[in-house]
């Protein structure tokens, strides 16, 4: 356990800081499994129900889902898991088990992630594929659209604002897929001399070493941090994803969630549907307290349009409750989560209280809460699971916080530290792998890799859907249907 205040063991991630932030040329036959993972993830063994989970392969795992879910219609989750997204194609959530106050275990939606990493903590399979999840993705993911899609001239490119460990691994298996040069290229917030412009016809162009401009035809985006601020929502040059998906749910919490009721709304009869927290959308700084006592004076409130943990508090006191208020926010609306902790340290909710279900007790009988980030892709062949791993909170579930706690201490998950703009660290001190050293401790077994793998198809394919609905038939954007979905004046005024 890592003490409170303390500073946890952190790896830097932070390559986005060259003295003129240019795009580099990344050449086929470039890759390299030590620039791309953890150090720990080549040495340990995936774990092996884990590898027979990645290879069950959509048609068993339908199966098997229905085998534990009777009353969901067959067809409904076969053709879910087979459909072939347009925009929507690479996605990750983040979901955690819970315990109903009649004992039923439950795992829950918490966000989708548009762009998610999870490819550097994802151990080997036991096939062999010598680029692991990196070549995989792309060859369902995006491989397709330079097959198939009418393309502008130019090369290929990867663009990154963080994760450069991840962002040069799609890079480099890119150009070992297609055989060209591929150009990394940072894509940074605020940069005052930008390496990516995009001409009248909504064409990518990259700077070269030589401060000339490159037309790009295809990109793989890993820009995370207000990407609508800096790219077009829907582009000519072809990128995966395209930031309208994350205004539509993939980096967009408010937006998440009316695609999830929507979702929910449409699959009623079929049974099939995403299980979140209660959450309650459009809320004013001035409405928190409200809606914080009306859940017990425990809550979770959210900047719906921040990643990486940032933007999250959580409120388990009046003190909590004040930092919140006095938090100076850039945006206008937030959302408010019931919170899920310990037993006694939860929301009152319509359907009660639920608690967090935690890892498996270590040797001093602790119980810490954590997260599953499952990574999946899509494209022809339907949907894909391609990476997980688990993280933990700093200090164990308890009813009772520890001189100097934080209810944030005991419920947040994620690894992401920010020490200064365009600057990133991570606490691998918390990361839990899927192999034979930490997943067990995890405490799921393969009814619960499935459910979680339904969960996030559902999810990713709610939020297609919300994408889907802010297209005109002509391509264009709904600009008015977005802005009455998700009244934010603060967030309209960012959009590029």
């Amino acid at each position: 356990m890592i003490p409170a205040g303390t500073r946890p063991t952190v790896m830097v991630d932070d390559a986005v800081s060259s003295p003129s932030n240019a795009p580099v040329a990344i050449e086929p036959g470039s890759f390299d499994h030590s620039a791309h993972f953890y150090p720990r993830v080549p040495k340990t063994p995936i774990h092996p129900l884990v590898d027979r989970f990645l290879h069950l392969g959509n048609q068993r795992i339908a199966d098997l889902y229905l085998d534990t879910h009777p009353s969901v219609d067959p067809q409904t989750v076969r053709t879910a898991l087979a459909a072939e997204n347009r925009y929507f194609r690479w996605a990750g959530c983040d979901l955690i088990a819970t315990t109903r106050e009649s004992g039923k275990r439950q795992i829950l939606v918490i966000e989708t992630n548009s762009c998610p990493s999870g490819q550097k903590s994802m151990p080997f399979s036991c096939d062999g594929h010598n680029q692991t999840g990196y070549q995989l993705l792309l060859e369902r993911a995006f491989l397709p659209i330079l097959e198939k899609q009418r393309l502008p001239e130019g090369g290929l490119a990867v663009l990154y604002d963080k994760n450069p460990m991840e962002a040069s691994g799609y890079a480099s298996a890119m150009a070992g897929l297609t055989g060209e040069t591929v150009w990394l290229t940072p894509c940074l917030d605020g940069d005052p001399d930008p390496a990516t412009r995009f001409r009248d016809d909504l064409v990518l162009e990259i700077r070269s070493p030589d401060r000339g401009w490159r037309p790009i035809r295809a990109a793989w985006r890993y820009v995370t941090q207000r990407p609508w601020n800096r790219i077009p929502l829907l582009t000519d040059t072809a990128i995966v994803n395209p930031v309208l998906s994350c205004l539509a749910g993939g980096r967009n919490k408010m937006l998440a969630a009316k695609a999830y009721e929507q979702f929910n709304s449409n699959q009623g009869k079929a049974g099939l549907a995403i299980r979140t927290p209660e959450t309650i959308c459009e809320v004013t700084k001035n409405e928190v307290p409200h809606w914080v006592e009306r859940m017990g004076g425990f809550a979770v409130v959210k900047v719906p349009y921040r990643d990486a943990g940032q933007g999250i508090f959580t409120i388990a006191s009046a003190e909590d409750l004040t930092a919140f208020l006095r938090s100076d926010l850039r945006y206008d609306r937030f959302i408010v989560q019931e919170m899920i902790g310990h037993g006694g340290r939860c929301s009152k909710t319509a359907i009660g209280r639920r608690a967090h279900g935690g890892t498996v007790p270590n040797r001093d009988g602790e119980i810490f809460a954590f997260d599953l980030r499952f990574m999946i892709g899509n494209g022809p062949r339907g949907f894909s699971p391609m990476a997980l791993f688990g993280r933990r909170a700093r200090v164990p579930l308890s009813e009772h916080l520890g001189d100097g706690g934080s209810s944030w201490d005991m419920l947040g998950t994620n690894l992401s530290i920010r020490p200064g703009p365009n600057t990133w660290e991570t606490d691998t001190e918390r990361l839990l792998l899927a192999d034979t050293h930490d997943f067990d401790r995890l405490g799921l077994g393969l009814d619960d890799l499935i459910e979680a793998y339904v969960l996030t198809v559902a999810a990713t394919s709610a939020i297609e859907s919300m994408t889907v609905r802010l297209v005109t038939g002509d391509g264009k954007v709904r600009r008015r249907l977005f802005r009455s979905l998700n009244p934010d004046q603060a967030l309209e005024n960012e959009i590029l």
